[in-house]
């Protein structure tokens, strides 16, 4: 069997926290069986931000991604189960709303790619590297969740 301590960066963009949807968000991974280990409410620094998409740094739509996400409160977080990081990413739905199907967090709640209200990691490598650059290793609690045997054989 597959290694069930995989991690995953989930970020509730400002849109997301602003339209109160942290709760519905939160209740989705919930009840799809992974546990949560670290969450903060944080107004992330342009600086964080700019680390954090680094690798669109080239892209037109850089500075105003930087500059929307620095633009209000955003909820962090670190989720832990089997295969998280790619089953996150299909709960999220497609980055463009219009490409998300019913269902799928974007899919259920956005309509435009600029206010897409939620960033999920797309590789392990990619997981760590978030998960370092927005939590402290003291900040990621280790504890066996009492469902577990309910949710792995």
């Amino acid at each position: 069997m597959a290694s069930i301590e995989e991690r995953t960066f989930i970020a509730i963009k400002p849109d997301g926290v602003q339209r109160g949807l942290v709760g519905e968000i939160i209740k989705r991974f919930e009840q799809k069986g992974f546990k949560l280990v670290a969450m903060k409410l944080i107004h992330a620094s342009e600086d964080l931000l700019r680390e954090h998409y680094i690798d669109l740094k080239d892209r037109p739509f850089y500075d105003g991604l930087v500059q929307y996400m620095h633009s209000g409160p955003v909820v962090a977080m670190v989720w832990e189960g089997l295969n998280v990081i790619k089953t996150g990413r299909v709960m999220l739905g497609e980055t463009n709303p219009f490409d998300s199907k019913p269902g799928t967090i974007r899919g259920d709640f956005c309509v435009q790619v600029g206010r897409n209200i939620i960033h999920g990691s797309d590789s392990v490598e990619s997981a760590e590297t978030e998960i370092n650059l927005w939590f402290t290793p003291e900040e990621l609690v280790d504890y066996r969740s009492c469902a577990h045997e309910w949710i792995y054989d």
